[in-house]
């Protein structure tokens, strides 16, 4: 095995495996790990397993691997960047997902899906094997805010266990181990390429033919659900990315993100608060749904707190991936599928 620099490295200094040690690595039935109760796990979880089943670079078992997704807005006012906040504080032996690297380089639109090639590259490169069970968690000074969308990532490429931490502000606030400064080598192993789960996924395609159905007789009844904030929603506040209209589709239901999560600790509400939020909304679990944000991120935030809340069932939830970023490029004026709220 290659050992690399878990930061700065590049795919290209990526270690070449043998087909023969890809069809090795697929044959090998996984052992047991452990498992959480739930999607969501709590610090107490978190810890205790990881006492149990720590990182380390020797063992070959099953590990539980917590892997940082910390990410801010381009616009951040204070220009925060998750690796900087990953180096000032983490988890013990945290890896670090980069939001903005991990991606299709050939869409101009961010945060767009990698290839399965390209998401196994990375998961070779953070170290991660198929058969450990991976925690994602969020920056103390967001709370919730990316971890769902990595998470999100990590199931429609099929990894068998992925859970939220629920989160890490808790996790520092009930003084629970943490560490700072720079970043510890990893030992890189071969990920299998995997196969992306599809239908998880909704394009722009098949968004605009819910848009273009809203409110039509007959129609399927697919209810968008946004995530962003209720002035860009309604079109009287910009967009973060220069020159992209604001403004809503048709029919969408407005759900900013924070509506599911505690004011303070910005952790995701109890089961029977989230379940709330999103009947106050009218949303109809029996009806097909599509989260949507600004380029597919906090969508992901409202996608686990349906699943965490039992909102519709997991096959009728897709996520939009390009977004609102890639829909408001997209869309033709004469089309009339960007809507504002009248003054």
């Amino acid at each position: 095995m290659t050992v690399l620099h878990l930061l700065g490295s590049s795919r290209a200094s990526l270690p070449r495996y043998a087909p023969s040690t890809f069809r090795a690595t697929l044959k090998k039935p996984f052992a047991l790990r452990r498992s959480f109760s739930s999607y969501l796990v709590t610090p107490t979880e978190l810890n205790e397993a990881l006492k149990k089943n720590p990182p380390t670079k020797i063992s070959t078992d099953p590990r539980v691997i917590p892997l940082c997704a910390s990410w801010f807005l381009p616009n951040d006012p204070e220009k925060r960047t998750g690796i900087q906040v990953f180096r000032e504080l983490r988890i013990p032996k945290a890896r670090f997902f980069d939001l903005d690297r991990v991606i299709d380089r050939h869409s101009p639109y961010p945060h767009m899906l990698p290839s399965p090639k390209e998401f196994a590259a990375a998961m070779s490169e953070l170290g991660i094997r198929r058969d450990d069970t991976v925690v994602v968690y969020d920056s103390r000074e967001l709370g919730i805010f990316s971890a769902p969308r990595v998470g999100w990532t990590l199931k429609v490429f099929g990894h068998p266990s992925v859970h939220i931490l629920n989160n890490f502000r808790l996790w520092v606030d009930q003084g629970l181990p943490t560490e700072h400064g720079e970043v510890y080598t990893v030992e890189c192993g071969p990920y299998p390429i995997p196969e992306m789960d599809v239908e998880k996924v909704a394009s722009f395609e098949t968004v605009r033919e819910a848009a273009l159905d809203h409110n039509k007789e007959g129609s399927e009844g697919v209810q968008v659900l946004d995530a962003r904030s209720a002035g860009r929603f309604s079109g009287k506040d910009p967009e973060p990315r220069p020159g992209l209209s604001s403004g809503h589709m048709p029919g969408a239901i407005n759900i900013p993100f924070d509506a599911v999560l505690d004011p303070q600790t910005k952790a995701f509400l109890p089961k029977e608060q989230l379940k709330k939020v999103f009947e106050e909304k009218g949303v109809d679990p029996s009806r097909p749904i599509i989260s949507s944000c600004g380029t597919g991120v906090t969508a992901c935030v409202l996608e686990t707190a349906m699943e965490e809340a039992g909102i519709g069932a997991p096959e009728k939830r897709k996520v939009y991936d390009g977004s609102w970023t890639e829909w408001a490029q997209r869309v033709k004026p004469s089309d009339s599928l960007i809507r504002k709220v009248e003054s």
